[in-house]
């Protein structure tokens, strides 16, 4: 295990002897158990008493004494918690940026003395990161505040082992205001990719393969609100950000590689569309694989045809996109009017398509997901310099859906679109490096939209599993052999 807690103007490698402490205390059980949701009030005529804390900041989990004074005695007060909930907009297949409500939660309830003074304590929650007001109220009065600083934390686990080693990074306390909310990941000095935490309020977990020769290997998480890591963080309008350095250590042995394609397709898929009158089993599926799509209520004996629902367009030069409809199967009612249609799963965009039958008291309709997949590389293993191509079916249309991009070694070089294709991209690659295996890994990503900080466009989303802002999409991942150091 390897772990980082945010050192101000100084990037360390640390290990887990030296933090070991603070990664037990920042571990998400010894966070406060927040309470129910309580009023965001002010105060009235003027802030009434005194509070403290003790320490004024740490990472989660970290115990911290309260003590209040100079307010009415012999009363009931609540400790409120200030923080934000945080949502992505997205909204008629477009990105539109992401937004925080103001919140706030009960952590501890308290009684002041015969003095009007009380002390209590409370664990820093497992929430967004930097300054949270930490509030004295009755019901819709609040008394007076104090401010904690919740520190970003990073580690990763394991600390070692050979290339193709999973590599969980685990990031505690990202912050959800500017200049605080964009973090990145560097390789190597090579750029990785971007983590998110809107949805997560503050928490990034995600994986990236070891790469490179046998020995260390440092992985930097370093803050960027304008696509890249800025470097000259000290000398910033907020240089006190945090950064970090960690290690891992590469080791000899076999390979860890990557499942087959077929078995990196999505088990489920957050966010299907609702039942509608025309059952569909599955509810998703991948390019080619069988659905059954039933109805009654048809007349007897007619052959009736099944509309399936696309889009089309162009992103690029800004014609937007259009619906369309075509047959993709018939079918004839039974005696007792029910009908059944067998078909493939259509060689399409990913994401949802309307169904829709045409019956005599009106249309029934239904909805099908395709969820993305990935075929097998057509070439394995060869020179450096062999080309080879990555091929993935059923990629989506909308802004959050139609690309992918694409690591080499952890090496951000580039993304794929698959809107013009109808969901079927196919990627020329160029094996290159030392011989041995290299890994390749096709990331989510978001396309454009109408944010302008952070700019987090056509990057790869690390944290795409957990809090990617439109569908529910897979990571598909590759690894190529190179055989000898140049093509002959």
């Amino acid at each position: 295990m390897n772990i980082g807690v945010g050192l101000r103007n100084l990037a360390v490698i640390v290990s887990a002897v030296t933090l070991a402490s603070s990664a037990e205390a920042a571990s998400p059980g010894h966070a406060a158990q927040l309470g129910p949701e309580a009023p965001l009030v002010e105060p009235a005529g003027g802030f009434v008493g005194r509070l403290a804390l003790e320490p004024q900041q740490g990472p989660i989990g970290t115990p911290v004494t309260v003590r209040g004074s100079g307010l009415p005695v012999r009363q009931d007060f609540e400790l409120v918690w200030r923080t934000v909930k945080g949502s992505w907009m997205v909204a008629n297949a477009e990105y539109q940026g992401r937004k925080y409500a103001p919140v706030g939660y009960v952590i501890a309830k308290v009684k002041t003395d015969d003095a009007g003074a009380f002390t209590a304590t409370f664990n820093a929650p497992d929430d967004f990161g930097f300054w949270h007001d930490v509030t004295v109220q009755q019901s819709s009065r609040l008394f007076t505040q104090a401010a904690f600083y919740v520190e970003m934390a990073v580690n990763i686990t394991p600390a070692s082992g050979p290339v193709g080693t999973p590599i969980t990074v685990d990031v505690k306390g990202i912050g959800w205001q500017q200049l605080q909310n964009s973090w990145l990941l560097l390789y190597d000095n090579s750029f990785t990719g971007w983590m998110s935490s809107v949805s997560t309020a503050g928490s990034a977990r995600f994986t990236v393969p070891a790469t490179g020769k046998p020995g260390t290997h440092v992985l930097e998480v370093l803050h960027g609100d304008f696509t890249f890591p800025y470097r000259n963080m000290q000398q910033s309008p907020e240089p006190d950000r945090p950064r970090f350095a960690l290690s891992f250590k590469v080791t000899d042995g076999a390979a860890i590689l990557p499942m087959a394609p077929e078995k990196q397709i999505q088990a489920t898929v957050r966010g299907l569309p609702g039942k509608g009158e025309l059952a569909v089993k599955p509810a998703f599926a991948t390019v080619g694989q069988p659905i059954l799509v039933s109805g009654e209520g048809f007349e007897p004996g007619k052959k009736v045809p099944l509309h399936w629902s696309t889009v089309t367009g162009n992103r690029v030069s800004g014609s937007g996109w259009e619906e369309s409809e075509r047959v993709v199967a018939e079918a004839v009612a039974d005696a007792t009017g029910k009908l059944e249609f067998r078909l493939d799963t259509p060689d399409d965009l990913g994401g949802v398509h309307d169904l829709r039958v045409a019956a005599s008291g009106g249309d029934k309709k239904g909805a099908f997901w395709i969820a993305p997949s990935a075929m097998p590389l057509d070439v394995g293993r060869g020179p450096a310099g062999t080309t080879f191509t990555v091929n993935l079916k059923g990629v989506g249309w909308t802004e959050t859906a139609n690309i992918y991009a694409i690591n080499y070694d952890n090496n951000y070089i580039g993304y794929a679109c698959g809107f013009n294709s109808q969901g079927d991209v196919v990627i020329y690659l160029k094996a290159t490096g030392e011989p041995g295996w290299h890994f390749v890994d096709l990331y989510p990503a978001i396309y454009k939209g109408k944010e302008t900080r952070p700019i987090n466009f056509r990057l790869p989303q690390l944290t795409y599993a957990d809090d990617h802002p439109g569908e529910d999409l897979p990571r598909f991942s590759f690894a190529f052999e190179v055989t000898e150091p140049t093509v002959n």
